[in-house]
């Protein structure tokens, strides 16, 4: 059967792998601000959380062994003013760079969760 349209619908979901569940259940859902988990299975080493979007959730996934912390593959999320939010996620204790700014196109900065992955966030310039 050959598809006649787009072969992709959008994004079910994008995972990001944690050395605890728990404490990645408190960031992402407390201190993110992302809510009770839509699923929280932690025996199936999964948890996920609704972005806030109508398309897209963010898992966090239990790391294998001699995991390390991604700094490639980025997760970029919408906010409506990146420097507000980097100045509110500082307030709650997370380590965010300083907003950069291009001209005409994007705001964006990184911030780290708790076990050293690089998440972004982005708003219009």
């Amino acid at each position: 059967m050959a598809f006649t349209g787009p072969l992709f619908r959008g994004i079910n979901v994008v995972s990001i792998s944690v050395t605890d569940l728990d404490r990645a259940r408190e960031f992402y859902g407390k201190v993110l601000g992302f809510g009770p988990p839509l699923y929280d299975l932690p025996e199936a080493g999964w948890i996920e959380f609704s972005a806030g979007g109508v398309d897209g959730n963010i898992s966090v996934t239990l790391a294998e062994s001699g995991w390390t912390p991604s700094t490639g593959t980025t997760l970029v999320l919408n906010v409506e003013d990146c420097h507000a939010a980097v100045e509110d996620l500082r307030r709650r204790g997370v380590r965010c760079e300083d907003a950069e700014v291009f001209p005409g196109f994007v705001t964006f900065a990184s911030f780290y969760d708790p076990f050293g992955n690089r998440l972004q966030m982005c708003s219009p310039a």
